[in-house]
């Protein structure tokens, strides 16, 4: 009987649940991304930190000079991350620092190296921010020439354009480095439009990476849309669809007819010296160098709207010129302050061949359905 006692009270002292010790808590560890040692990363990709058994109470991320870049702890102390782009081919260290349950703070480290790219390019456009064009313009990106041309649809991923009020709209390639959006019918006048070109960081393919970022806003004004007949010799006025007025004009003569199709306006010229040579026409083989007044450009072959003094009895009777529109002094003054960048002149009947879509902006010039091939 005895016994039997002895026996219970010692089963009860040790071999109980409230005798069991409870094991340790796990040390407190860090997972890095990229991961330590990583090479070639990009600068504008996620740099983060991820605590494990434990919270992040201090994090350090120092560039090749020592200078601490930009990061956040999250609030629950879980994970932090680089708040700002890096550079490139540049090395970086991390020093993270978890408590854990117990014990001392544990600081871990981890390096890694930014992608060096060989090429950079950079993206220009056009229009520029803030300005207010017509209802003709594209929107135009040329990636430099100092670099390889981009893979197209990598560019045109890293290209992106927003519209109020919304437009269906598409890029087209002019060659391996311009690239165009336009939407499928002439702008909405009052539409505003916000382009981001987010190029830096990015694999554009071919080797080259973006070498800046470009952002611009602008806004689409007045529907001027100039209609220039070359049978009647005629030139409608047209303001948001509502025609204002009619005025004589003579274009292109038949040894140099004028281009028929949709021409955009590109340049203004207050005084412009006129010079066929530039277009392959020397003066002794029945070319000029004439300087003009109130000179607006609408093609790259030169093509113009602009005053034409000489040729008034011509206006509205016959097509003299070497291709432009020639009008009055008056009509001409009164059309360049009418006329923006991006606003529209049709030809039609003159005579001459059809605008080639590359000849300045003859993007109009381009049916849709084809245009939605991209030009790839």
């Amino acid at each position: 009987m005895l016994i039997g006692l002895v026996g219970v009270l010692v089963a009860g002292c040790c071999g109980g649940a409230g005798g069991q010790q409870s094991a340790p808590p796990p040390p407190p560890t860090v997972l890095f991304d990229p991961g330590n040692g990583a090479q070639g990363v990009s600068p504008t990709a996620p740099i983060t930190a991820t605590a494990q058994h434990g919270r992040i109470v201090d994090a350090v991320l120092t560039n090749p000079e020592g200078e601490r870049v930009e990061a956040a702890v999250a609030p629950d102390g879980a994970s932090w991350s680089a708040a700002e782009p890096l550079g490139y081919g540049k090395t970086y260290k991390a020093a993270i620092t978890v408590q854990g349950a117990a014990g001392a703070p544990v600081t871990q480290e981890a390096s890694f190296t930014t992608v060096d790219p060989a090429d950079q390019t950079y993206v220009s456009m056009n229009p520029l921010d803030g300005q207010t064009v017509g209802v003709g313009q594209p929107l135009a990106f040329y990636f430099s020439e100092d670099a390889p041309a981009p893979d197209k649809a990598k560019a045109e991923q890293a290209i992106r354009i927003r519209t109020e009020p919304a437009v269906e709209g598409a890029f087209y390639w002019i060659d391996s480095r311009e690239v165009h959006w336009r939407p499928k019918e002439y702008w909405q006048p009052g539409t505003e439009i916000t382009v981001d070109a987010d190029v830096y960081g990015k694999d554009l393919g071919n080797g080259v990476w973006g070498e800046e970022n470009r952002t611009a806003t602008f806004h689409i004004g007045d529907a001027v849309v100039l209609k220039a007949d070359g049978a009647s010799h005629q030139m409608s006025i047209n303001v948001n669809g509502v025609e204002q007025r009619t005025i004589p004009v003579s274009l292109g003569k038949p040894s140099f007819p004028s281009n028929d199709g949709t021409h955009v306006v590109t340049e203004h010229h207050a005084t412009k010296l006129m010079d066929s040579s530039t277009y392959g026409l020397p003066v002794d083989q029945g070319g000029y160098q004439t300087e003009v007044k109130w000179a607006v450009r609408i093609s790259n072959s030169g093509e113009f709207l602009h005053a034409a003094p000489w040729s008034v009895a011509d206006q509205g009777k016959r097509n003299v010129s070497h291709g432009c529109i020639n009008m009055s002094n008056a009509d001409a003054k009164a059309v360049y302050d009418l006329l923006k960048k991006g606003d529209v002149v049709e030809i039609t009947n003159s005579g001459g061949p059809e605008l080639k879509s590359t000849n300045g902006f003859g993007d109009w010039q381009v049916p849709w359905d084809e245009w939605l091939s991209g030009n790839r």
